[in-house]
């Protein structure tokens, strides 16, 4: 209610409030909501709880309550969205400060997390879905802030269809589970899914509709372009939304229904698949992109395919840790480049930095971590949720432990060279940008998550290294319905073959790290203007494997000559035609009716008394 409430307040005081009064009643409401979670956390009970608030939908047998089901995965969750989103709102004080329309940027900030609490807290698939949709709108709104500049409103636009593609998808799945189960309630479809049998093609049908859904709200081949252009929006959007929360969402939706996807080997086999791809194909495509924030938004795709890859081998606990990780590195890094951008002038372009270590040193040690903690070095935050992963991985499907390690390799590359180019080296900028460090208002809350992004990953220590991966016992009670065996039930993931899996990881990150170090600082090479010819692999690269002309010229082109063709021809002469002659046809029957009023009272008299007489005639027949 909280975030709501400020969305209101902001809203309907818009002009009447100051910036930095909004700012304040912005930062209120979710640090207010993060107290609230941290007390929820602190109590909640392992089974659960839910919270009946009222009767919502009655018709016929169907029944749907507004109500939360409040236990460990979604009180994570709430910790997440809170406490990374209350950040995130007080750098945006800093970052926005000069953007007149601040206020309206801060009432949809609070709106966006809003719905992302209504779809993590709801009881029901029902209730998921208007949080899911609302996200959807946030996401439109806040990608398209600066609606002025048209391209920016081209990737709002893009970011919403594609989205609805996926959501068709949740939707009939979410039909599909009321025709099979006569509700939408968690509990209840969870409790009758006992009664069907492995690989059940009902059950597999549900998963993979909604598995679609998920693709397209957490940015999965086929349905991934939207999250690239979606950088269109002021960065703290960039580090909220397709970072910390809503691209999580589908992550959230297949976690919670983790007991279904277990009955359904199929549906888990093409949600691990799709990961795997993903998290290879978006890392190569990051290895030559110039632009700081591109670098981090095909990161952020290729960090998804980690969590669906684990999800697809039944590790949803590891999944949900390198959520929680990802959430830290990824909104460190984000606000790390928008402090870049910031102390630059608004200047992207990755060829125009380097150097920025002394001009910008607070900025600088904080993407250091985050690079190092996405990177998988011990001992920080993402070396033990994606040795988690790749040890899950390894022991199920040694495919997908391979793509999971090659993506690793390349996140070191493609996270270590954006690194280098920034602040090592000299600067390119020229002599009219002179780069300055950020405020304290956007400085303080990346100390604050460079310390989370350093040690976040102590929940997880596996117990071989001495820890007791807290955050696995905690999801525990969540997933224990879900016939999936544990880590440790897998065979050939002793402890001495987990850590020799980590050993290689860290090696081969480390190979790459210095690669990088080799290429971009120790030799100074610069990536190729965009005027100069590239090699053809990396031209297909840097092109990102020409995706979006595909879609445009096999999708986008033929329905806008189809359109054309309906509009010019089928609406045009024909529907238009209809309308237009039927108000013709109107016009000329009210002429010729027009011409019986004539004024004159002999003229009516004699009319009225032709009518009594064909009515007594008419009568008589």
């Amino acid at each position: 209610m909280f975030p709501l409430i400020g969305f209101i307040i902001i809203a309907l005081l818009n002009k009447r409030l100051s910036r930095s009064l909004a700012g304040l009643i912005a930062c209120g409401a979710l640090l207010t909501s993060f107290v609230v979670a941290v007390i929820m956390f602190m109590n909640v009970p392992a089974e659960g709880t839910e919270v009946h608030i009222a009767d919502w939908i009655t018709a016929g047998s169907f029944k749907a309550s507004f109500a939360f089901l409040i236990d460990p995965l979604s009180c994570l969750f709430l910790l997440i969205i809170t406490g990374v989103g209350f950040l995130i709102h007080v750098y945006s004080v800093g970052y926005m400060h000069d953007d007149d329309n601040q206020n309206i940027f801060f009432a949809y900030l609070n709106l966006f997390i809003f719905f992302m609490l209504m779809l993590v807290m709801g009881s029901s698939y029902i209730l998921m879905f208007v949080g899911w949709e609302g996200v959807g709108l946030c996401s439109y709104l806040l990608i398209g802030f600066w609606f002025k500049n048209k391209s920016y409103n081209d990737a709002a636009k893009k970011a919403f269809i594609m989205n609805r593609i996926g959501d068709l998808g949740f939707l009939l799945g979410m039909l599909l589970i009321f025709k099979t189960f006569g509700t939408t309630d968690y509990k209840t479809v969870f409790a009758q899914s006992n009664g069907f049998f492995s690989g059940n093609a009902v059950i597999t049908t549900i998963t993979l509709l909604l598995f679609v859904g998920a693709m397209g709200k957490s940015a999965q081949i086929p349905l991934y372009t939207w999250l690239p252009d979606a950088m269109a929006g002021p960065t703290p959007v960039s580090a909220l939304i397709h970072a910390a929360t809503m691209v999580t969402a589908g992550i959230y939706m297949v976690a919670r229904s983790g007991v279904l996807y277990a009955l359904a080997p199929t549906s888990m086999f093409v949600v691990g698949l799709t990961g795997a791809i993903t998290l290879v194909f978006a890392a190569t495509i990051a290895l030559t992109q110039n632009d700081i924030k591109k670098v981090l938004a095909y990161s952020t795709v290729s960090q998804l395919g980690y969590m669906f890859l684990a999800l697809g081998v039944g590790a949803f606990s590891s999944s949900v840790f390198h959520v929680m990780t990802h959430a830290f590195f990824k909104a460190l890094l984000f606000l790390a480049a928008g402090s870049v951008i910031h102390g630059l002038g608004g200047e992207q372009d990755i060829r125009k930095m380097g150097g920025l270590r002394s001009k910008m040193p607070i900025t600088w040690i904080t993407f250091l971590i985050g690079t190092l903690a996405i990177s998988g070095i011990p001992p920080f935050s993402g070396f033990f949720s994606k040795d988690d992963i790749l040890a899950h991985a390894y022991a199920t499907n040694k495919f997908f432990w391979f793509m999971g390690l090659i993506g690793a390799m390349m996140t070191a590359f493609y996270m270590f060279r954006l690194y280098f180019l920034v602040f090592t080296g000299g600067f390119r900028g020229g002599d009219k940008v002179h780069a300055h460090e950020s405020p304290k208002v956007m400085t303080i809350p990346l100390v604050i998550l460079a310390i989370l992004s350093a040690i976040g990953g102590f929940v997880g220590i596996p117990e071989f290294l001495g820890g007791s991966n807290r955050l696995d016992k905690f999801l525990e009670p969540v997933f224990s319905a879900s016939p999936i065996k544990m880590l440790s039930e897998m065979g050939g993931s002793s402890s001495v073959s987990e850590m020799s899996l980590m050993i290689v990881a860290v090696i081969a990150a480390v190979l790459f790290i210095s690669w990088a170090y080799m290429k971009y600082d120790k030799n100074k090479e610069l990536p190729l203007a965009d005027n100069q010819k590239m090699p053809a692999v990396q031209s297909l690269l840097y092109h990102k494997y020409y995706v979006d002309e595909i879609y445009s010229a096999v999708i986008t082109k033929p329905l806008d000559k189809i359109s054309g063709f309906l509009e010019s021809i089928v609406e045009s002469r024909f529907i238009d035609s209809i309308v237009n002659k039927t108000g013709t046809f109107v016009n000329w029957a009210g002429g010729l009716l027009r011409q019986l009023q004539t004024g004159n009272v002999d003229f009516y008299i004699f009319v009225m008394v032709v009518g009594v007489v064909l009515m007594i005639f008419f009568k008589m027949m």
